[in-house]
């Protein structure tokens, strides 16, 4: 791609520099991406469009008022410019984003936020050829080459949080994407300045909450975002969980469990992972590629669960009391939860979609669990009301079940409950995998059947009699017509009972 890119610029004249994560993975010899950053001296518009053209990409204005332009290039399109160089194996876009800058390039790197990314290198330098001779070329006035070999991450100068105080939470990202620690300096500064978090757009810090959680290690992220005083500085509620003392079934406090669950959500959705634990995960192909969904904000089911368990006992410390026996209860936390966590991710700016998963997900978690209570294996039909209720985040929520129990118990885990756990989770994914509902074309009876058969008007009634078929005949209660109708006056005789 970038020697496509080269050989496109030298046709232009234009001076243009990679900068930023590309030319710093390439310099930590990591894997190339597909996000490449360009600075230019020229004029942005026309350059977009031309590159656009060239490739057959698509414009996308980014910030067009501080000459900030994309260029998307589906991978299947590379082959448009005679000089690109894509590879044709992966299903992703590749994204251009171009930016404009006026004096030295060296005024434009002071610019930028970490020294690691304040690099630039000439475009017309880049030789795949010669990787090795890269660091040579590279332009690095604040010396990102050598924080690089620290594994640091340093602000370029005082004020880089106060220009841009989203760069207070993509701190702690660029530290967890690349394994790397902050300067102590920097850690100073971010402390200093916590509370401008509040003064960037919502949708920017939602997103970047987003993107911490997806990455591996999300519970160390969390926990350097409240060391820093920014995480209860973006979700407040949980402040109030620190410190709230839980009954002998759980190992750690309210706040401390939260943090678990979400490390468990992340460590129950990456397989088997060569574990005692773990193995006693159901997992298959089918469920991999389910946790890898792209579901809201551009986000994995797996991401949206780490949300959902961030969030799953939240309301916990307004919701606790003891019952009359002395016991620690926590009534209706659930139901107060999701609530808040749709608050929350609405000010955060979250898709509907996520807003919605992570709603239902937090309102049900307990229900796995009630779903066990005293049964060997929860009978089809339990199953499928599950199923029916929850609906796209039902095996999510059974994840997060997984996630919960594994966080109650800490190191006090009972390697027996565990499987046992484990075990009633795996039958009803299993079970809940299969077809919920029968195809229409194979239902029994339709609606309009039973209203004129029983003289109804559309209405509740109607749903409820195909309900109680739809599930009879899911979960192998009734297999025939006669059955159905049956069943269908049984429905209705009970109904009149009730009214």
């Amino acid at each position: 791609m970038l020697a496509g890119l080269k050989e496109f610029f030298a046709g232009t004249q234009t001076p243009a520099f990679i900068v930023g994560g590309c030319l710093r993975d390439s310099l930590l010899s990591l894997p190339p991406g597909r996000d490449v950053d360009i600075a230019v001296a020229g004029d942005v518009q026309i350059l977009a469009k031309d590159l656009t053209r060239s490739f057959g990409g698509t414009l996308v204005p980014l910030s067009p008022e501080r000459g900030t332009l994309r260029v998307v290039i589906p991978y299947s399109g590379a082959s448009s410019h005679k000089g690109s160089h894509f590879p044709h194996n992966l299903n992703k876009n590749w994204t251009i984003d171009l930016f404009g800058f006026s004096g030295s390039i060296e005024e434009d790197l002071a610019r930028r936020d970490f020294t690691v990314d304040a690099l630039a290198l000439p475009i017309s330098d880049w030789d795949e050829e010669t990787p090795d001779l890269l660091p040579e070329r590279v332009i690095d006035p604040f010396h990102g080459k050598v924080d690089l070999a620290r594994k640091c991450i340093r602000a370029v100068g005082p004020s880089v949080f106060r220009d841009d105080p989203i760069r207070l939470l993509r701190s702690v990202r660029l530290a967890a994407l690349l394994g790397f620690r902050l300067d102590p300096e920097t850690a100073r500064m971010v402390l200093a300045n916590a509370n401008h978090i509040t003064e960037p757009a919502p949708e920017r810090v939602g997103a970047e909450l987003l993107a911490i959680l997806a990455l591996d290690g999300a519970k160390g992220s969390l926990e350097a975002l409240d060391r820093l005083d920014l995480l209860c500085r973006i979700i407040p509620e949980l402040a109030e969980t620190k410190g709230v003392e839980q009954p002998n079934a759980h190992y750690w406090d309210v706040w401390g469990h939260t943090l678990h669950a979400v490390e468990g959500a992340e460590r129950v959705t990456k397989g088997h992972q060569n574990s005692p634990v773990f193995t006693l995960v159901y997992w298959t192909e089918e469920t991999d590629t389910y946790f890898k969904q792209t579901v809201s904000d551009g986000h994995t089911r797996r991401t949206i669960l780490k949300l959902a368990a961030l969030f799953h006992d939240i309301s916990k410390p307004q919701t606790k009391h003891q019952d009359e026996t002395g016991r620690t209860r926590f009534p209706g936390h659930s139901e107060a939860g999701a609530k808040v966590a749709k608050q929350r991710l609405c000010q955060l700016r979250i898709s509907s979609k996520g807003i919605g998963m992570v709603y239902k997900m937090v309102e049900h978690h307990l229900r796995p669990y009630n779903m066990m209570q005293g049964v060997e294996v929860p009978t089809n039909r339990a199953i499928y009301r599950f199923f029916r209720d929850l609906n796209d985040v039902a095996v999510d929520t059974l994840y997060l079940s997984q996630a919960d129990f594994l966080a109650a118990k800490g190191p006090e885990l009972n390697p027996d409950d565990w499987a046992d756990h484990a075990r009633m989770i795996a039958h009803i994914v299993q079970v809940g995998f299969q077809p919920a509902l029968p195809e229409a074309a194979l239902r029994l009876i339709n609606g309009k059947e039973l209203i004129e058969h029983f003289k109804l008007a559309p209405g509740p009634i109607v749903g409820l009699l195909l309900d109680g078929i739809n599930e009879a005949q899911a979960t192998g209660d009734i297999s025939t017509t006669e059955q159905a109708w049956d069943l269908a006056g049984q429905i209705m005789l009970q109904h009149s009972d009730e009214a």
